[in-house]
């Protein structure tokens, strides 16, 4: 009878598991849900309490409780529960929040929060152990680019173009440029160069350094605004490869006396002024200063109090291009040094210098990159970060001996780990995922001797029928190893002969395989691969976090490496007799619009079908900091431009061609791809054509749900 019911129960089993996979993704999980409720979960807002070794996360229950924990002993304490702090919310005479707000640790005890009131922001501070709200004060609710010191708590923002400081009692101003093509305290130079804000508060917080972006000679370019009758113009600020630059300078703002200095960076007045990083005595600031050319930089100290050049610390040059993308970073002890980060010998490593400038010593080295400075222990002779040293699609945690070089791993497991140090070097919270791992959470203690699992993630899509995912490697015809993503149809049949979507986009700054959850591919890859479809993808010559010579092999010839790499992998499915080579397309946005009008001219009988969205398709429409780094002015390198121009080779155009644009985009113009169909026009050439109103480079929202049934449709009726 026990055997019986074993079997039977076995049985169960298999039928409930056979069951459980029959279920198809729908295009509204596949586009939109991936990011929401079929994504891997997470402990919410995980994160570390200030200067110790506990952290906090909310529980996303319905209760919504803010817990803290010590990595030590892994005890739990509630910090406070969503509806005790409504009650105090309540007190303020402000609207209790549905969820829980998102918070910041000030120290171990208060942590802050915003709210919104009568067109104001709010910046409070809830206590711990007294569970009573502190109101900092508030801003207009219209502020951008909010910046609050550590130290003092006094808050940098911006309104429009000018920047203002709120000391918590008066709002400061520290800009007042009539002129809004004149911008204070923003991001410059097209947010490229490591460059995410504008404000840079000093160590104590009494200074301000700040961006000040002069675009008057910056030419205009339209945005048309189709929801008002009539449409409208609205002009923004792009410079074009080989035009006019934008001209920057740094301000210093002193609080206690609102007086601003500016720097002396000197001439010429084109160049990119990166990487802004204090001394610790707030005596000096330093800015690696990039010539336009990008192949010339400078880092230079400044003297706070005059403005003046103090000196240049060392210099960078190569013959093709210098990427400087990470503020120095200086020792906690009294030394003075600091740590730069430099791809001088062909991968982005760390060198330590001696606060004259002097290098001591190269502390890593080798053909693998640092993709993350975490930071260092208490002692300051450690160094923390994340590398790709096992492989190009693999990123674990390491430390290095300052003194010895002596390098340790510190997480395990053959994937991908994001690690977030604790302010004393202690732990790390490590999320690691891998094609097969969705998510886990771990404590891990830095020397290495104690790790725990403090969250596990179950598989999202374990109800779903999917497709078999691989990761391999192909050659390069110059040798390189290329990282490669197959998923095979749902109910694979070797026997039979299927269509393939090769999915491209291999321009620099992007990787598009490592080895994460369902290989960091989108779910609309197991959408097609459930409907039957091969879907392919190849991180070619040019793609980031392979070191320096790989991403340069297309220097001033954009598309040329990247082609040829795209053609090993085509070759490659070819080989496949499961593969039908008569059926093959290719999909791609950005620079993979670029690249698929490419290929569709330059290699016409390879694929039949082509998807191209917002793509470049004249470098010298592109804006000047991006273009010129890899491509050079239009006048410097006629030939790569002329070569690279996909309209030049429309006349090869064979296969069916679907061209997409955001009519409001402001990264890759809209212009592109009404030259492309003119062009096409002119040609007597057919393609296809969809533009989404109101949208900007990429189409979000419920909108992106619309966007994937286009192209789904697109490969279905014509593949």
């Amino acid at each position: 009878m026990k055997k019986i019911t074993l079997f039977v129960s076995f049985l169960v089993f298999i039928f409930q598991t056979s069951i459980a996979q029959e279920k198809l993704l729908t295009m509204e999980e596949a586009v939109v849900k991936q990011r929401n409720t079929l994504a891997p979960t997470r402990l919410t807002q995980l994160m570390w309490v200030r200067n110790t070794d506990s952290y906090s996360y909310v529980n996303p229950g319905e209760a919504q409780e803010l817990f803290i924990c010590n990595a030590s002993d892994g005890k739990v304490t509630q910090a406070v529960s969503l509806a005790i702090l409504n009650e105090e919310v309540k007190k303020m005479d402000l609207t209790p929040f549905k969820n829980f707000p998102e918070i910041k640790w000030k120290n171990e005890k208060q942590f802050s929060f915003d709210a919104f009131k009568d067109e104001k922001h709010l910046f409070l501070v809830y206590d711990i152990k007294t569970k009573k709200i502190i109101n900092e004060g508030g801003i207009e609710s219209a502020a951008k680019g909010i910046d609050i010191s550590d130290k003092t708590r006094f808050i940098a923002f911006t309104i429009k173009n000018n920047l203002f400081v709120f000391d918590g009692k008066n709002n400061l101003i520290v800009t007042n440029d009539k002129d809004e093509n004149i911008v204070n305290g923003q991001t410059v130079h097209q947010i490229e160069f490591g460059i995410t804000k504008g404000t840079f508060w000093s160590p104590n917080g009494g200074l301000l350094a700040f961006y000040r972006m002069d675009q008057t000679m910056v030419t205009d370019y339209p945005i048309i605004d189709w929801t008002t009758r009539p449409a409208k113009n609205v002009n923004i600020k792009y410079p074009m490869a080989g035009d006019k630059s934008h001209e920057v300078t740094v301000g210093i703002y002193n609080v206690s006396n609102g007086k601003t200095t500016f720097l002396k960076t000197g001439e010429p007045k084109e160049q990119y002024l990166t990487n802004i990083a204090w001394s610790k005595d707030e005596q000096h600031i330093y800015i690696a200063v990039l010539n336009r050319e990008q192949n010339h930089m400078k880092l230079n100290s400044y003297s706070v109090a005059t403005g003046l050049l103090e000196k240049t610390l060392f210099e960078e040059k190569h013959e093709k291009y210098v990427h400087p993308m990470h503020a120095m970073v200086f020792l906690p002890n009294a030394s003075g040094q600091f740590i730069w980060q430099s791809e001088r010998d062909g991968y982005n490593h760390l060198y330590l210098y001696n606060g004259d400038g002097t290098l001591l010593k190269q502390l890593t080295k080798g053909n693998w990159i640092i993709t993350d400075l975490a930071g260092f222990d208490a002692k300051g002779t450690k160094v923390f970060y994340s590398s790709t040293t096992e492989s190009g699609i693999t990123r674990n945690f390491y430390s290095v001996e300052i003194k010895t070089g002596k390098i340790t791993r510190i997480t395990s497991g053959d994937g991908t780990h994001a690690s977030m140090m604790n302010s004393s070097g202690n732990y790390i919270i490590d999320n690691f995922q891998s094609t097969t791992i969705p998510r886990n959470t771990n404590i891990v203690r830095t020397n290495g001797k104690k790790s725990r699992t403090i969250y596990t993630s179950k598989n999202p899509l374990a109800d779903y029928k999917l497709g078999e995912m691989s990761l391999f490697k192909l050659k390069s015809e110059s040798g390189d190893d290329l990282f490669c993503r197959l998923y095979k149809p749902v109910a694979f049949d070797s026997t039979k002969k299927y269509p393939v979507i090769v999915y491209v986009y291999n321009g620099p700054g992007v990787q598009m395989i490592n080895n994460t959850w369902n290989g960091q591919g989108d779910y609309w890859f197991q959408y097609m691969a459930e409907r039957g479809y091969v879907i392919f993808t190849i991180d070619g010559r040019g793609s980031n976090n392979r070191g320096l010579a790989f991403e340069q092999a297309i220097f001033h010839n954009c598309g040329v490496a990247e082609m040829k790499d795209q053609m090993v992998g085509v070759e490659f499915l070819k080989s496949q007799k499961y593969v039908d080579s008569n059926r093959m397309g290719v999909f791609g946005w950005s620079y993979g619009g670029f690249m698929t009008t490419s290929i569709m001219t330059r290699y016409p009988d390879v694929f039949k079908v082509g998807v191209a969205g917002g793509p470049v398709v004249d470098w010298s429409y592109y804006e000047i900091m991006y273009t010129e780094r890899y491509m050079g002015t239009p006048q410097s390198n006629p030939k790569g431009y002329a070569e690279s121009r996909t309209i030049n080779h429309i006349d090869n155009l064979k296969g069916k061609l679907l061209v997409i644009h955001g009519a409001q985009d402001g990264t890759v113009v809209w212009q592109h791809s009404i030259q492309y169909i003119k062009a096409c026009i002119e040609k007597n050439k057919q393609v296809d054509y969809f533009v989404y109103p109101g949208h900007e480079h990429n189409v979000l929202g419920k909108e992106r749900e619309h966007l994937y049934q286009k192209v789904t449709d697109y490969f279905m009726q014509n593949l």
